[in-house]
């Protein structure tokens, strides 16, 4: 079974990047919409990115706009999340998730049931 692994995760200070990065345990990610989602100590997973199987459209949640950018290289098998100007709180466990089908605007792809494919998260900590 395709297992994705999520890499980046960390501590910084507010104002300081952190770049995640996304690859399937096997086999090639060019046919799946990737996203990013990211929980809060208990809330609900929520949804922060996402990027068309080609890399051409990309969405984003209102509050990351213009700080963070998700990007895919399909020869390299990865997706990435930049994530810029980070403040205490974007602090979360980041997931990411895949699934193969077309993206369908963002309603579409901010929904989590259609993602059959979870990374283990990784923990992203934003300090004041």
């Amino acid at each position: 079974q395709v297992q994705l692994v999520e890499s980046g995760g960390g501590s910084v200070q507010a104002g300081g990047s952190l770049r995640l990065s996304c690859a399937p345990s096997r086999g090639a990610f060019d046919s799946y919409t990737v996203a990013w989602f990211r929980q809060f100590p208990r809330k609900e997973r929520e949804f922060v990115s996402a990027i068309s199987r080609s890399g051409i459209r990309t969405y984003y949640e209102d509050s990351v706009k213009g700080r963070f950018t998700i990007s895919r290289d399909n020869a390299k098998n990865t997706v990435d999340l930049e994530m810029k100007w980070l403040q205490p709180e974007d602090t979360a466990v980041y997931y990411c998730a895949a699934q193969r089908r077309a993206d369908y605007g963002l309603e579409d792809v901010r929904q989590k049931d259609p993602y059959h494919r979870w990374g283990q998260g990784t923990q992203v900590t934003v300090s004041s």
